[in-house]
């Protein structure tokens, strides 16, 4: 399995990582992807990853909550470092042990977490949008996959999405219709599946009937959402087992072939197309 959406920066995560990742490993989860939400993070994000570059990967972007009236400032810092980092590290494939004389330093996977969201205030709506498409020509001039933010804007985030038809990437967190679900599907995005598919009114199942699994990606978007037995509790990356068995269900095969297909999805997605 790999976590495409993983918070471990979090203070949450702090003590005794190095044996908390010790057994996401055990519990068969082969990478994490850590994205980013504003111009602060970035020293936390990419210094957790810099200590596990092989397991760790690092995103960075902008979360539309996260807009405010700073976001051009935020975006400037967060573009040096975008920049500094594909600049100094040469790009290898991850989930691909390296040379002994290559840096100890890891390598952006994307750009995110991104998006647009006017769940709880519209006052900074048009700076969100902004926001995302400067980010999202980052990931096109980068050739870095998106990872996607989106509440409560599902017109106006398929809208700005289909400006950049180049730029593809993860709508992270994925709980719309099934009509959307077959736009962002169409649009060559995948959608990002987590513990939210497990809650017992969760009607995300059923708009999923005719989504390809060759379309979905697991996450957890821990420390929060985790899955049923566990809802409420920090997340864990290993129990994405307990997602893969609900997509099991639903696509009528095993929780291994749920695990084996999102995770072939997931290394096609995120290897840099520059």
């Amino acid at each position: 399995m790999i976590d495409t959406h993983c918070h471990i920066d979090d203070p949450q995560y702090a003590e005794g990582l190095s044996a908390f990742l010790d057994e996401q490993k055990a519990g068969g989860v082969e990478a994490m992807y850590v994205p980013g939400v504003d111009a602060s993070s970035v020293k936390d994000v990419l210094e957790v990853c810099d200590l596990y570059p092989d397991y760790l990967f690092p995103a960075l972007g902008l979360h539309p909550e996260n807009v405010k009236e700073d976001w051009r400032e935020q975006l400037q810092t967060l573009k040096a470092a975008v920049d500094e980092n594909l600049a100094s590290t040469p790009y290898t494939l991850h989930h691909t042990p390296r040379e002994a004389t290559t840096p100890r330093r890891s390598r952006l996977i994307a750009i995110g977490e991104i998006g647009l969201d006017y769940h709880w205030d519209v006052t900074f709506k048009a700076e969100q949008q902004e926001a995302l498409r400067e980010q999202l020509r980052w990931a096109e001039e980068y050739g870095l996959p998106v990872m996607i933010h989106s509440r409560d804007a599902a017109e106006d985030t398929l809208k700005i999405l289909r400006e950049f038809p180049n730029v593809k990437g993860v709508m992270h967190c994925f709980s719309g219709s099934h009509e959307v679900a077959e736009q962002v599907v169409k649009m060559g995005y995948y959608l990002g599946i987590g513990g939210v598919i497990t809650f017992k009114n969760c009607k995300l199942a059923e708009h999923l009937v005719g989504i390809p699994l060759e379309r979905l990606v697991l996450e957890t978007d821990a420390p929060y959402m985790a899955p049923v037995p566990y809802r409420g509790k920090r997340n864990e990356s290993r129990w994405m087992w307990y997602v893969a068995e609900r997509l099991a269900e639903v696509y009528h095969c095993t929780a291994e072939h749920v695990n084996e297909v999102t995770t072939a999805n997931a290394k096609a997605l995120f290897v840099r197309k520059l």
